[in-house]
């Protein structure tokens, strides 16, 4: 046998037809477990630990046992995609996404540069969001999620406000972003890699119902311009990490129109929010943004990573990002996906949400977006039913209901709270975290998961209340 027709050193140990079989089970065995609540949160054991003490392995292990360890291993990772994790804002691993993913792996397409039918994929998969959430998507691509997008958007304004800074650079030309004092910390990061700087982000303060407020941003811009500072961007946020606020996007458009500014909305978690009848007035204006993210590994359900960002002139990202290289050609088309983003080696990230838009189809989400909003609300009924209970507000925006425990004789509350959540955690029967909000402490589910029913808000009130309980009887003895 001539060196040519030796056979590849990683082949499988076993048939292939068996290690797959071996893998559907293992899926199937998760996917059952994540039809309902689990009891309580497995801790790790002996066995994974000896696992994570293993040296690296010189010598291979049967395919089907490395498998069937890993999904021990994951057995006791804490799964976003069971329907009582309510922390942060999680992913739901929505099945024909995870199984678009192992197909996207398989073929494993180049997506930096034209991938025939792949690449056509992705273009329809940008317009078919665009088209869910009512924004006219002049163009866009997917990324790992929303920290990529908003840089990439923001890097499109900067060159918009600022030409020529992508190679030039800024050249201590003083310039400035303006965001709610509750955006996300994203916000914060682009500024500091394009080059602006933290201290060119100009957070604001927000109004009663935690939202930007347009006069504000509009006496911002005036006062930087009249100091010689550039106005780079507007980030409007549609539906805050902290609250699930929505920021008046109509009314920062008139602005943004006035003023020449670049208006971004970050809807990472709520703008598929956008799409369903019962808050779709809530985000009036979106059709003017230059630009909107939207993470569908969030409120779409699919499984990380997933994030989107559109534009309404393609233009716009290829002058922020293309160039001419002798390794890219142009053969196929005008401007590959590694002239509309930052990212070269890109998985195909389109194909899981193609495949699940054509699987349910685009009512099947909104219904499922409509019950999350319907479990917020019931969340706010369950907790005014209780007087050791209290809400920060009872009209929340979006699925977000922070809410705390306030039993009679408890002298620090938010320290109560603060341990409630640990406890809660540790617990297991319910998975939620707390956050400090106006220097205060509560509890802050997140109604983000397709498989969450009326039973886990339910279930949410209950534990809360019984290991609370708990907490202030011993701190009172």
């Amino acid at each position: 046998m001539t060196a040519t027709d030796q056979e590849p050193a990683l082949r499988l140990d076993a048939p292939r037809e068996v290690v797959l079989s071996r893998a559907a089970e293992l899926i199937a065995e998760a996917w059952r477990g994540f039809d309902r609540a689990r009891p309580g949160q497995p801790p790790v054991d002996d066995r994974v630990r000896a696992l994570l003490a293993a040296a690296l392995p010189e010598q291979p292990t049967p395919a089907v046992e490395v498998m069937s360890d890993a999904a021990l291993i994951l057995d006791e990772t804490i799964a976003q995609p069971r329907p009582r994790y309510l922390a942060f804002v999680g992913s739901s691993g929505l099945e024909i996404g995870v199984l678009g993913d192992a197909l996207a792996s398989c073929f494993d397409a180049n997506m930096a540069v034209y991938a025939g039918a792949a690449t056509e994929i992705e273009e329809q998969a940008v317009g078919w969001v665009g088209e869910f959430i009512g924004y006219p998507t002049g163009g866009g691509a997917f990324t790992s999620g929303g920290t990529i997008s908003n840089l990439t958007a923001l890097a499109a304004a900067r060159e918009h406000a600022l030409p020529g800074a992508r190679t030039a650079g800024l050249a201590g030309t003083p310039a400035a972003v303006y965001c709610s004092d509750e955006a996300h910390y994203s916000v914060d990061r682009a500024v500091e890699l394009l080059g602006i700087g933290s201290a060119g982000v100009r957070a604001l303060a927000v109004d009663e119902r935690r939202r930007l407020r347009p006069a504000e941003v509009d006496a911002a811009i005036e006062a930087d311009v009249e100091a010689g500072i550039t106005p780079v961007a507007v980030v409007a946020t549609a539906g805050t990490t902290l609250t699930g606020a929505i920021d008046p996007i109509a009314e920062l458009a008139d602005i943004c129109e006035a003023r020449g500014v670049w208006l971004h909305v970050d809807g990472a978690y709520g703008l598929p929010a956008a799409g369903v009848e019962s808050t779709r007035s809530s985000f009036r204006g979106l059709e003017r943004a230059h630009s909107v993210s939207l993470d569908a590994h969030k409120w779409l359900y699919l499984p990380k990573a997933c994030g989107v960002v559109l534009v309404r002139d393609r233009s716009s990202l290829t002058a922020a990002f293309a160039h001419e290289e002798g390794y890219l050609p142009h053969e196929h088309t005008e401007s590959h996906a590694a002239d509309l983003t930052l990212e070269y080696s890109r998985p195909f990230r389109a194909l899981k949400l193609w495949l699940a838009f054509r699987a349910h189809g685009a009512e099947a989400f909104r219904e499922a977006i409509e019950r999350n909003l319907a479990h917020a609300r019931m969340l706010v009924d369950e907790v005014r039913r209780h007087g050791d209970l209290e809400l920060l507000t009872d009209q929340p925006q979006l699925s977000i209901v922070p809410f705390r425990h306030v039993p009679p004789g408890i002298a620090d509350r938010d320290a109560h709270n603060a341990r409630l959540g640990r406890e809660l955690q540790l617990d297991g029967r319910v998975y939620v975290a707390p956050a400090v909000i106006d220097g205060e402490v509560y509890l802050r589910p997140c109604f983000v998961n397709y498989r969450t029913v009326d039973s886990d808000v339910r279930a949410l009130v209950d534990v809360a209340r019984e290991l609370g309980g708990e907490l202030a009887r011993a701190g009172a003895r």
